[in-house]
């Protein structure tokens, strides 16, 4: 068999893992380079909202009366729940989603949240008379809240979910690159260990 010929030698296994492991921390990375970017700055204004301005709020008052048809529709006894949403929402131009709508024998209370965002409402059932309260918030506070996922919906959370187990794989697979860097391995290695002794460290001694 001349040279031409010969077969091409297959990397062995731990050349194709190495690959392996630098393919996925990669290109997880690249993907997650917006979310690593968003959850690591909210982290710092979370901790410190008097830096930039996040625990500022604008307050707005607002009186009315809802008409009869749109509080009972068609006669009936009872608050018609969404016609009274939709109506307050397209007549102050509100935010967020319903997430409180309770009614007694007086008065009917309808709450709007979203993040950095909060509409409250009381209604007179009697006469249709209603105050409405709105808490908008800045940019900040509303990142802050898509942190925590408050008030931001079951999509906003599966993004969340995606988001930390991207995290972690690039984390996993950092960790398992060190293993084919044989200079790096060692002071690598130890490197972790110090990092995660000094978070218990830090938990042991500064958290009440």
């Amino acid at each position: 068999m001349t040279v031409s010929e010969a077969k091409p030698r297959r990397r062995s296994w731990y050349a194709r893992s190495g690959a392996a492991f630098r393919w996925v921390h990669v290109y997880v990375s690249m993907l997650g380079f917006a979310s690593l970017m968003f959850f690591g700055f909210t982290g710092l204004t979370l901790n410190h909202p008097s830096w930039f301005g996040a625990g500022e709020h604008v307050m707005r008052d607002v009186e009315g009366q809802m008409p009869t048809e749109v509080m009972y529709g068609s006669g009936e006894e009872e608050p018609d729940r969404l016609a009274i949403a939709e109506w307050l929402r397209s007549t102050h131009r509100l935010s967020g989603a319903v997430s409180d709508f309770e009614v007694d024998d007086y008065e009917c209370m309808v709450v709007f949240k979203g993040p950095g965002y909060a509409a409250d409402i009381f209604i007179d059932r009697e006469t249709g008379e209603y105050m409405l309260t709105e808490t908008t918030s800045g940019v900040v506070a509303i990142m802050n809240d898509l942190h925590k996922g408050r008030d931001s919906g079951p999509g906003w959370s599966w993004v969340i979910d995606v988001s930390a187990v991207g995290m972690m794989i690039i984390s996993v697979s950092g960790f398992g690159l060190l293993f084919y860097i044989r200079r790096r391995r060692t002071t690598g290695l130890i490197a972790a260990v110090v990092g995660t002794v000094l978070m218990i460290v830090a938990w042991m001694l500064w958290v009440p």
